[in-house]
């Protein structure tokens, strides 16, 4: 084989990894659906522990008021929680909304810290952190702006928490609540159903492990004391937070029963730069932790800092080759003697991907249906590719930041009525 085809080779050999880990993954990840289903909800104690709820918001006007609603209609023991909302540097009307809402509940438990471009606008790490420091709860729930809880989402979660003293977390359910809006949004469901709650399960089932989303997640309070609060250097300060709690021997588990819905981008983009800040996050978070690999303090998270470590760098670079060779040889200025070879593992490729998707989205009511079979295709041939953009976009202006020591900029998702 020439040179070419070599790199052709490692690159198939890349791919097809990541394509049989993640078909793995999701086949564990349905085997604890079925053994979730079976299992009774837990249950709260007698006396539930106070939990303070902390809502991170900057310029969330348009959804804030039903965020906060939700949340205090969950049936969680209201005498049993607080709701804290860090108005972070808003420059909007969130502040008179916040103020009302207050005014409306008078008898709860509703907080609202406004900060100024002194005291705030850092990003969501310094937010959490601002609201950490006043909160009363020996257990902490973190939901964004943009989320609607399912009314025993948090009961649920606490719940879960208090089954086992190794928990140091529980995290839940996320779903789109505006699949319907784009065609953008269709593809960020079945991305949520596929590859966020479903590779959780499997992670769950194989390895113990689960990954701290942004939201719908509790935390006990002397754990995020522990580990010195949320990194604010950190853009992706939930994978972050995942990382050092497993340092320190806690595991988080999965209850997906606790469901929240939450606002996705609806344009091309919104989702560009809040995949970018992912982006970003992530690759801050491996390189922190990269010396631990080898290392017996690493253990808990090898198998996620190598999944991150080959998904960010080799994935990545396997699929930008790959493409790169077929424009070459369809421009006639390269060619590889695998070409053949290489396109029928695309086609067995692009069959796996469709079949395993569509077996994780069958978990859920009214999503096994024609349409969504057709987006699921389009997710492999566009939605993949603009992933492969943003990563590596995202990797890129990591690279510019590190070399101009320019500080990591938060960026605000847009949100829609």
């Amino acid at each position: 084989m020439s040179g070419l085809d070599w790199f052709v080779f490692v690159a198939i050999l890349a791919i097809w990894g990541i394509l049989v880990v993640n078909l793995i993954l999701t086949m564990a990840g349905y085997t604890q659906y079925l053994r979730t289903v079976r299992t009774p909800a837990p249950r709260l104690p007698a006396v539930a522990p106070f939990v303070s709820v902390m809502v991170p918001a900057h310029n969330e006007g348009i959804v804030i008021v039903r965020t906060v609603v939700a949340l205090l209609k969950l049936d969680y023991p209201h005498d049993r929680y607080e709701i804290i909302v860090i108005n972070d540097n808003s420059s909007d009307n969130s502040a008179q909304l916040l103020a009302q809402l207050q005014a409306d509940y008078p008898q709860r438990n509703l907080t609202v810290i406004n900060t100024d471009a002194q005291t705030g606008g850092k990003g969501k790490s310094n937010a959490l952190n601002l609201a950490l420091r006043g909160a009363q709860g020996t257990v902490i729930a973190v939901y964004d702006a943009d989320n609607t809880p399912e009314r025993d989402a948090l009961r649920l979660l606490v719940a879960d928490l208090l089954q086992n003293q190794h928990y140091g977390a529980v995290i839940g359910k996320f779903r789109t609540r505006n699949k319907w809006a784009t065609l953008l949004t269709r593809f960020v469901n079945i991305e949520t159903l596929a590859f966020q709650w479903m590779a959780q399960a499997g992670r769950l089932r194989l390895f113990k492990l689960c990954t701290i989303p942004g939201t719908n997640y509790v935390i006990r309070r002397s754990v995020l004391e522990r580990i010195g609060g949320f990194d604010t250097k950190a853009l992706a300060e939930d994978t972050e937070v995942s990382f050092r709690l497993y340092r320190l021997g806690y595991r988080i588990n999965f209850q997906p029963k606790a469901v929240t819905w939450e606002q996705e981008p609806q344009t091309l983009d919104v989702w560009f730069h809040q995949r970018t800040r992912w982006v970003k996050g992530n690759i801050y978070v491996i390189l922190k932790n990269l010396p631990l690999l080898f290392r017996k303090v690493g253990r808990p998270i090898r198998f996620d800092l190598l999944y991150f470590l080959v998904v960010y760098f080799v994935l990545m670079a396997s699929l930008v080759l790959s493409d790169s060779v077929f424009v070459l040889s369809v421009a006639g200025v390269a060619h590889s003697t695998l070409q053949g070879f290489t396109n029928t593992l695309w086609v067995f490729a692009i069959v796996l991907f469709v079949i395993s998707t569509f077996v994780t989205i069958t978990t859920e009511k009214g999503e096994m249906t024609l349409s969504n079979l057709v987006i699921i295709i389009w997710m492999y041939l566009l939605y993949s590719q603009l992933w492969l953009a943003v990563a590596t976009y995202g990797m890129g202006e990591y690279i510019r930041e590190q070399v101009f020591h320019q500080p990591a900029k938060w960026y605000k998702t847009k949100r829609y009525q």
